[in-house]
């Protein structure tokens, strides 16, 4: 049932353990939400994932292949994709042409940079399926510069979807957004539930409790709990290492 499973990861700079042993699997299908306190070496966990940056010891396995030393863009092509914290949109593009580009990927052509990738019409249908997907067909034609922080992150989660990936790295995808953009990204990341495997990377914790099917509690680089959203709720350890008394 896993399509990731990470053994026994571990990563250290100059003496201190970022990821310490560190052990996880995440289930196909399954929104599988990671949360720790500032510190707790989340961000070296998705770069280990994602290829940005390789372990000291440990393993990487995703859909059953060791992917341990593989590059980013090796694990790009199995199927492993990443969204950051910051939204990373070519802002010169519509949002339509940001997906489009993407899309490229997963029908298998080169990068045609100098023809315009909305115009080739397996592409355009492909991104607006996407575009249409999060809520955002009718703004598909408008310049990414044009459109509100909340309407970005939605865009990038288009293009994500576009690669086709089996698994999505989902860095903080709630991170600068108010009340109702949250919202909205809530709303649509349920619509992926059972369908899209997602590890979610997030300290917005209303969001990660309606959306995980799993948390896994990280605190000094160890995964200290993995369990429902209720056994996370009640576990004393938990709280006291992150959620706080309430």
């Amino acid at each position: 049932m896993s399509l990731l499973t990470v053994r026994n990861l571990g990563k250290s700079f100059g003496g201190v353990a970022a990821t310490d042993g560190l052990s996880l699997s995440v289930d196909r299908g399954e929104i599988h939400a990671i949360i720790g306190p500032n510190g707790a070496g989340k961000t070296t966990l998705i770069a280990q994932l994602s290829g940005t940056m390789l372990p000291d010891i440990g393993t990487v396995r995703f859909n059953g292949r060791d992917i341990t030393r593989l590059s980013a863009h090796a694990r790009a092509r199995l199927g492993l994709t990443r969204s950051f914290q910051i939204t990373s949109l070519v802002p010169g593009m519509t949002a339509l042409e940001n997906v489009a580009l993407a899309a490229q990927v997963q029908e298998g052509h080169s990068f045609r940079f100098l023809r315009p990738v909305a115009r080739i019409e397996s592409l355009r249908t492909a991104a607006l399926d996407q575009l249409y997907a999060v809520g955002l067909g009718t703004r598909a034609e408008q310049p990414v510069t044009a459109l509100s922080h909340g309407e970005h992150r939605l865009v990038e989660m288009a293009v994500v979807l576009a690669t086709g990936a089996l698994l999505l790295l989902l860095d903080e995808p709630f991170a600068g957004l108010g009340s109702a953009e949250s919202a909205r990204m809530v709303a649509f990341l349920k619509t992926l539930k059972g369908t899209r495997t997602i590890l979610l990377i997030e300290h917005d914790m209303n969001a990660v409790f309606a959306l995980a099917d799993r948390i896994s509690v990280l605190v000094r680089g160890r995964i200290i709990a993995t369990g429902g959203p209720d056994a996370i709720r009640a576990s004393p350890a938990v709280r006291a290492a992150y959620l706080g008394g309430d």
